[in-house]
């Protein structure tokens, strides 16, 4: 009970602080300067007899013969190389905006097959490919494993974090520009990591009083589209300056979140409650079993037997019922919660049953 309280008044003192202002670059993102996913197949080598089964996963077979056969070395026909330090794997990575030929990105390497880890591989040559299909950083280097694997000869095995997925911190050299359009036009548009009318226009009005009347105008609850200087080094100097602008963004829209494994309840500072009574209490039931020996009288003839006899207690808790008044604060849903004694798994029964009844204005989000 002492936890859910002092959950709940934690709570009630990160909502119930004023909005404070936040810079643009923190609320919102130019339209057009994004990162693009970058994907690729390649091989591990090097590893300690924890690579691909062969024969269980042929594509890794293939692919070392085709790269046996791009230096030079033919196979035999029908001789299928059986190595256990290879493994299929995708490689992954982000390429950042703007980025430019000959800079460094990280990847992340992960294993295709059946591999029982990556630890102590290394990925050779690699194209990392775009969705257009075509290469744009190329891949090679030494894997960084945070997990292992141990496995004993009786079958058990005891395995930390995941040893078939590894990092290459640099581990690909980008090879092409990608063309965004941060440069195009006589304008740049911001979008609002979060949808909301208020923010919108509260970031024009801001850009307009800082800058000048008619530079930016709201074109919906996300966008804000701003008048920008053509040349790019003026362009950059502007979007600067337009980043570290202050702007206190709209109070957010009433709502509640339930992680129902955990018990924890968010409740945001809007949620009301209309008018509505609340009953709780809690019913427990408790069922015993206690054989009792039935042993006859002697000389009887009779035998010993076990006799089922079944003790059932069912204790009741005392149920309080409490009014909510039309349009409650925050502050008055959790003192009465708080004085009926409400564990969080009853607090999530509460709210449900108070959302079913339309009377709890705010969405209801439960994980």
């Amino acid at each position: 009970m002492k936890i859910t309280q002092t959950l709940f008044l934690v709570v009630l003192l990160c909502l119930s602080q004023a909005a404070q202002a936040e810079r643009v670059k923190d609320l919102a993102a130019i339209a057009g300067v994004r990162s693009n996913q970058l994907v690729g197949y390649g091989l591990v080598v090097g590893l300690d007899g924890t690579g691909d089964q062969v024969t269980q996963v042929p594509y890794t077979t293939q692919s070392l013969r085709n790269m046996l056969r791009e230096f030079g070395i033919n196979l035999p026909p029908g001789v299928n190389p059986q190595p256990k330090n290879v493994a299929a794997v995708s490689v992954h990575a982000q390429l950042p905006p703007f980025a430019k030929p000959g800079q460094q990105i990280d990847i992340t390497v992960s294993s295709l097959g059946n591999a029982k880890s990556l630890r102590g591989g290394s990925l050779l040559l690699t194209p990392l490919k775009g969705a257009d299909g075509r290469v744009y950083a190329m891949a090679q280097g030494n894997l960084v494993v945070g997990g292992f694997g141990i496995e004993g000869n009786d079958g058990s095995r005891v395995t930390v974090n995941v040893p078939s997925t590894g990092r290459i911190p640099n581990g690909a050299t980008v090879e092409r520009h990608v063309v965004n359009p941060f440069n195009d036009g006589d304008h740049i548009v911001l979008n609002l990591h979060t949808s909301d009318f208020t923010t919108a226009n509260r970031v024009a009005v801001t850009i307009n009083q800082a800058i000048g009347a008619g530079t930016a105008r709201p074109l919906d609850g996300t966008s804000i589209q701003v008048n920008a200087p053509p040349a790019p080094a003026q362009r950059v100097s502007f979007v600067s300056l337009l980043e570290n602008l202050e702007v206190e963004p709209g109070e957010a829209a009433a709502k509640v979140v339930i992680n129902s494994r955990t018990g924890t309840v968010v409740i945001g500072q809007h949620v009301r409650v209309q008018p509505v009574a609340v009953s709780h209490g809690s019913l427990t039931v408790t069922i015993t079993a206690n054989p009792a020996i039935s042993q006859p009288p002697p000389l009887s003839g009779g035998q010993t037997a076990v006799v089922p006899r079944t003790d059932i207690e069912v204790k009741e808790e005392g149920s309080r019922m409490f009014l909510f008044a039309p349009g409650v604060s925050l502050g008055d849903i959790v003192r009465a919660v708080n004085q009926v004694g409400a564990a969080p798994g009853d607090l999530v029964a509460i709210l449900e049953a108070l959302k079913q009844a339309d009377a709890l204005r705010a969405e209801l989000v439960i994980l």
